[in-house]
């Protein structure tokens, strides 16, 4: 029990002997030393941002058609005499080339016919026109001798008054000028006759003529001739087969150009329009003539390669010449026709096909080349980008994002502590943590810099 109570009086005092001792160490140790702590240098990557060579292009894709083709139909009915050898769905004819021909027999002897009935009318004419001028001299002959029985009349009246003739003399010259007078007339009517009759006859001529033409026409119409150079595709006769008017006989594509009716989503159509006709006066798009002529304007370049083309080698150029008349509200896209010029020209087997109809394209349309404010996608950040001051410190500023091409972001100079300005430099690099102000070690990316202007430029270097 007393050891008991000497440990309870010995632990207070123990303990406040080590308080003591803590108190003396503290007010007796030396202060501590305040160090002033700053930011540490952050490396970072920058280009410096300047207007370069740029071209706006876009993609659209669609299915390669042949600018020229016709799907020849029977115009007569008939058994067919003759096909080419070569009519056959893959050939190639030439233009001018006769490649089917209709029995024409029936078609011969009703153009006979009609020559025949020409022929018929013709002669009548001539015929009646020489009864015309044997009536018109008849009717001379008649009237002179009505003059001279008139004169005979008057004379034989003379006498008669005084009483140096009979009677019966001067009734029997009556009568012969009423006669002569009745012939003169019944001539006159019938030369009046004559117009109508050669007005029936002519045309009666006219009307064969017709007929021989006709019949020529249809003769005509029994040969098919191909009106260009052209690839076969489907032959839907045979030889000696008969043929009814307006049936399909084959189809024929040109092979001189084919056209792409390609799609191309609005928003990227904008950019290459509101670059092409840059410091361009408003136009109208009526009378037609003013679309094709805001598209030479335009001056795009358009390049065309198979979609699916492993080597990627084939490239082809193509010319815009339409513009869909309408957007296609599902897909929200612009239809857009290229023409490929001579697409069987340069063919290396295995390599470079020709272009044929069904083809899936890809269509690269560049506008041309103009200096803008371009910069490196992964530079904006939430339509913000990382500067470097003068004095080597961080800034962020706001731009206004014109649109974006692949990799490359095309920006608006500066307006209003909005933007960036020639000759400034850009970050480029991750920058972890963000502190506006935060001193900066700025690299020049040399390298990167030609590759944009390269990319810019569309090059593959």
């Amino acid at each position: 029990m007393k050891k008991l109570l000497q440990h309870f009086i010995s632990l207070p005092i123990i303990l406040i002997i080590a308080i003591m001792i803590v108190v003396v160490v503290v007010k007796t140790k030396a202060p501590i030393e305040h160090q002033d702590v700053s930011y540490p240098v952050k490396a970072v990557d920058v280009i410096t941002v300047n207007k370069i060579p740029f071209r706006i292009r876009a993609t659209a894709f669609g299915h390669v058609e042949p600018a020229t083709a016709i799907n020849a139909k029977s115009e007569v009915s008939g058994k067919i005499s003759y096909i080419h050898p070569d009519l056959k769905q893959g050939a190639s004819i030439k233009k001018g080339t006769v490649v089917l021909r209709i029995e024409p027999t029936t078609f011969e002897i009703s153009l006979d016919k009609s020559k025949a009935g020409l022929k018929g009318s013709q002669s009548s004419l001539a015929q009646l026109e020489v009864e015309q001028n044997s009536t018109e001299q008849a009717l001379v002959i008649a009237q002179k001798k009505l003059d001279v029985e008139l004169k005979e009349l008057a004379r034989l009246q003379s006498l008669w008054e005084q009483r140096l003739i009979a009677r019966t003399s001067l009734d029997t010259e009556q009568k012969n000028v009423l006669s002569l007078q009745q012939s003169v007339q019944d001539i006159t009517g019938k030369l009046a006759s004559f117009n109508s009759r050669k007005s029936v006859i002519k045309a009666q001529i006219q009307q064969s003529k017709s007929q021989v033409d006709q019949s020529q026409d249809t003769i005509g119409r029994t040969e098919v001739i191909m009106p260009f150079d052209a690839r076969i595709g489907v032959v839907s006769v045979e030889k000696d087969e008969f043929t009814p008017a307006g049936s399909l006989l084959f189809e024929a594509f040109g092979m001189q150009a084919v056209e792409i009716n390609a799609q191309l989503p609005t928003h990227q159509f904008r950019p290459l329009v509101s670059s092409a006709l840059e410091n361009v006066s408003p136009i109208s798009l009526h009378p037609p003539e003013n679309l094709q002529h805001a598209l030479s304007n335009m001056q795009l370049e358009t390049r065309i390669r198979l979609v699916g083309d492993m080597n990627n080698a084939s490239v082809w150029q193509g010319k815009l010449t339409r513009i869909s008349e309408s957007i296609d509200p599902t897909r929200d896209t612009l239809g857009l026709v290229i023409v490929v010029e001579n697409p069987y020209d340069n063919i290396i087997p295995g390599i470079r096909p020709p272009l044929l109809k069904g083809m899936y394209a890809s269509v690269e349309i560049l506008a041309p080349v103009k200096p803008m404010l371009v910069i490196p996608r992964k530079a904006v950040h939430q339509s913000r980008v990382y500067l470097v001051t003068a004095e080597n410190t961080l800034t962020i500023r706001p731009v206004n994002v014109l649109f974006n091409q692949g990799e490359l972001v095309v920006i608006a100079e500066q307006k209003q502590n909005i933007g960036i300005k020639e000759g400034e430099q850009l970050i480029i690099s991750d920058v972890i943590p963000i502190i506006e102000g935060m001193p900066l070690k700025p690299i020049v990316a040399t390298d990167y810099q030609q590759q944009l202007l390269d990319n810019a430029l569309n090059e593959q270097r």
